[in-house]
């Protein structure tokens, strides 16, 4: 957040004729305010940045961290014959780095073989960037031929190891799969490459008045088939739903290469099985998707963000009950942020918090919609009544665009400055929205008293933060650690997913299973669920080279 702006401790309503500030007694006054220019909401674009290594410190392979994995023997090693045969359908020799035939490959490799939390390291030799389904299709069909293993690549910004390789496999990275195929101004139809990145896509929907239906401070890296791939959330579920709703269509290729070509631009299409939603959230494993269709909303013309101060969970509960109860249509997101979250975003960016006083628990909350003066009489509403309840301690209102930046910053920043630290142990869950915080103050609790929590070097935990989406019960636990240690994988784990499944919650909110948690899924699932998905995966990938080691 580059950006710093005077905030008083009071709560003022911006877009209309008139503003209130909120004193911190909770008394109402009125000022003239001129109204708000509808803006876009904008987040940091970039994933967090990876940790910065020297060779001593480079991350441990993945196969050394977790030794009971061996590798296939029913799996081919490359050789040059193989490597030739790529380079001879993808043609270009930037979209083949080739490790197998020249040693000197491997610094250009590792960015593909590791995960950006410098958890997970693969052993690739070779990396291919198709640029059509078609080549696609010959790839995955002379793999699947020659028993050569691959992982499917978007923008590489998972939390559970889904996206690197394990050993040797071939990473399928679709980068140059970039393409806005086209779009329907009446329908909102969007069809799109996998390999285009999310922010990318967003920016030419606002130029055409429509807003992409996903949105992740990761959206200047990630790519859409990678969004679809892990059923990504993110921030505007609560307005517009999953991307299981969102998707209309799919293209992809199985592991035999057959083209899946199921891109249906229509909103109702039930003439059979509904096919493309195996894909959705399948990471890779039963077949590549190569192309999408997406419905997409409108783009809101006015958009209104509030930044709370909240003394108790409860308090956070109350608050996401009236902002649906009296907000409703036009309350666009609820992201809840804890004390230690906003503690460490101020830390690292050395920026002017929002309030000037400190508060357990943060609230922001975004409206969006197409008239101005109505959402800012609602917003008023609300605000007016929350204060004389005592639900919101204190609070900040944006009055322009860089402030509504600079408050979803504190947000979206958090994830940034947790990387900066050191190893960051990630969850991804849900949980009945009443014990939702519950978790992260249990897990911080045993992982004090194990003795791994201190502010010395001696203690490998810094800290244990919470922060996620009121709106879908989507909580993210972060263990921040001075380093990765054995210790405090074995504190974490079965734990966290043992309290999940006492609570009926889902282990995987986002992100998906990956290899973090596939030994973990019948936590979350039955054995004939779980069956049933094994039972799909042998149908669709028979000889087991999608994305090998993970998911089941």
């Amino acid at each position: 957040m580059a950006s710093r702006y005077p905030l008083a401790p009071s709560l003022a309503r911006l877009a209309g004729r008139r503003s209130i500030s909120i004193a911190a007694a909770g008394r109402i006054r009125s000022h003239g305010q001129a109204p708000l220019a509808a803006t876009a909401r904008c987040f940091s674009s970039s994933r967090p940045r990876p940790l910065q290594q020297t060779p001593s410190q480079r991350v441990k392979l993945t196969s050394e961290t977790y030794p009971d994995i061996k590798r296939d023997s029913r799996f081919a090693p490359l050789t040059q014959e193989h490597v030739a045969y790529f380079r001879g359908i993808i043609g270009s020799d930037s979209a083949v780095i080739d490790g197998v035939t020249n040693e000197s490959a491997a610094d250009d490799i590792e960015p593909f073989n590791s995960d950006w939390m410098g958890k997970y390291r693969g052993q690739c030799k070779l990396v291919l960037k198709p640029g059509s389904t078609e080549e696609v299709s010959k790839i995955l069909k002379y793999c699947n031929d020659n028993l050569l293993a691959v992982v499917p690549q978007g923008g590489n910004t998972g939390l559970v190891g889904g996206s690197v390789p394990v050993f040797d496999e071939i990473v399928i990275n679709l980068s140059r799969m970039n393409q806005i195929v086209e779009f329907d101004e009446v329908s909102g139809a969007l069809v799109v490459g996998a390999g285009c990145i999310l922010e990318v896509a967003d920016q030419f929907l606002a130029t055409k008045g429509y807003i992409f239906p996903l949105d992740l401070g990761a959206k200047g890296s990630c790519q859409i088939g990678g969004n679809l791939s892990t059923n990504a959330g993110g921030l505007r579920l609560l307005r517009y739903g999953s991307l299981h709703g969102s998707t209309l269509g799919i293209e992809a290729v199985l592991a035999d290469g057959t083209i899946v070509d199921d891109l249906c631009k229509l909103r109702k299409n039930n003439t059979g099985y509904d096919l493309k939603q195996l894909f959705i959230g399948a990471e890779g494993t039963i077949g590549i998707i190569t192309k999408a269709s997406i419905q997409c909303p409108q783009r809101s013309a006015a958009q209104n963000v509030a930044f709370f101060g909240l003394e108790s969970f409860d308090k956070v509960q109350q608050a996401f009950r009236e902002a649906k109860g009296q907000l409703s249509e036009i309350l666009s997101a609820f992201e809840l942020m804890d004390e230690s979250s906003q503690a460490l975003v101020g830390e690292v960016t050395e920026n002017r918090r929002p309030l000037e006083g400190k508060y357990p628990f943060y609230c922001l909350i975004e409206t969006s919609g197409s008239n101005a003066d109505h959402d800012s009489e609602k917003l008023g509403a609300f605000l007016e009544d929350v204060m004389e309840k005592g639900i919101v301690s204190d609070g900040t209102l944006a009055q322009d665009e860089t402030q509504i930046k600079a408050l979803w910053a504190w947000r979206e920043g958090i994830a940034e400055a947790l990387g900066h630290l050191g190893g960051v142990y990630k969850y991804d869950v849900s949980i009945p929205l009443q014990e939702m915080y519950q978790l992260v103050e249990d897990t911080k609790a045993r992982i004090d008293a194990a003795g791994l929590l201190g502010d010395t070097d001696e203690h490998p935990v810094r800290d244990v933060i919470g922060y996620g989406h009121m709106g879908d019960s989507n909580l993210h636990l972060n263990v921040s650690t001075r380093r990765f240690d054995k210790r405090v994988e074995q504190c974490l784990e079965p734990f966290i997913y043992e309290w999940i499944e006492k609570r009926q919650g889902s282990i995987s909110a986002e992100h998906g299973l990956g290899l973090q948690k596939k030994n973990y899924i019948g936590y979350s699932r039955n054995a004939t669920t779980i069956g049933l998905m094994k039972g799909l995966k042998t149908h669709f990938d028979p000889k087991g080279i999608l994305n090998p080691y993970k998911y089941i």
